[in-house]
């Protein structure tokens, strides 16, 4: 196999990293058998969701690509990325400036993403986290963090749990048993969102949950023990 130039290499490197349980030397093969070889700019560019589903499809044993676990969205980005279309972060949302206390009674809520401002991203292989302060009446983005160094961790889910610590909520389109239990012991909520949804919306369905807050929330917003304990009588 020809050597990939370093574009090509990262183009399809993003592409695996949006399609769970498709690796880099596996999307090769898929790729090889779809468009043939050597992979060029041509070939990426000739690659459609269509024959990308079902080369995934073909590899898992699920001819016409209809059971391979991975959602639409995801595939149509994974082209993307092969396209070249989505290589740079132009579309990133801005960070805004924020000091502790600017939002009382606030959680931190972190968002898996792979493109601008969705949540749209797999725990164990979004390319970010967005992180937003969250009240009841307001919200900004605080910090945006790669994980691309957790592909060099000896542990990447708990690298990836770490990036997160400070978190109280993460909303995410999936997340393994295993993964899920490490993010628990960092006392962080995780939350499943299998549609790809725009962050800004599901932080503003959330900010109702603040008028009940059951009493892990309560805990993090620094409510006293009587006002959880109030909640939970009454649950």
């Amino acid at each position: 196999m020809n050597q990939l130039s370093r574009e090509l290499a990262l183009r399809i490197a993003l592409a695996s990293r949006v399609l769970p349980g498709v690796d880099v030397p596996k999307l090769i093969g898929i790729l090889h058998d779809k468009v043939g070889s050597p992979l060029d700019d041509e070939k990426l560019k000739a690659i459609t969701v269509t024959n990308l589903k079902t080369g995934i499809g073909s590899h898992d044993g699920e001819e016409d690509g209809e059971d391979i676990g991975i959602g639409l969205e995801n595939i149509k980005l994974a082209v993307r990325y092969l396209w070249g279309e989505e290589v740079g972060d132009d579309d990133l949302p801005e960070i805004q400036s924020y000091r502790e206390g600017d939002l009382p009674e606030s959680i931190r809520v972190a968002v898996a993403s792979n493109n601008g401002e969705l949540l749209d991203g797999h725990f164990g292989s979004c390319i970010r986290f967005l992180v937003y302060q969250l009240s009841r009446h307001e919200y900004r983005l605080v910090d945006i963090r790669s994980t691309i160094e957790a592909d060099n961790a000896d542990d990447r889910n708990l690298f990836r749990a770490n990036l997160i610590k400070d978190c109280h909520v993460l909303f995410v389109q999936s997340i393994g048993g295993p993964a899920a239990a490490k993010v628990i012991r960092a006392d962080i909520y995780p939350i499943k969102v299998p549609e790809v949804v725009s962050a800004i919306e599901k932080l503003k369905e959330f900010q109702y949950v603040f008028d009940a807050a059951p009493p892990w929330m309560a805990k993090a917003l620094g409510r006293s023990a009587e006002d959880r304990k109030r909640f939970a009588l009454h649950e």
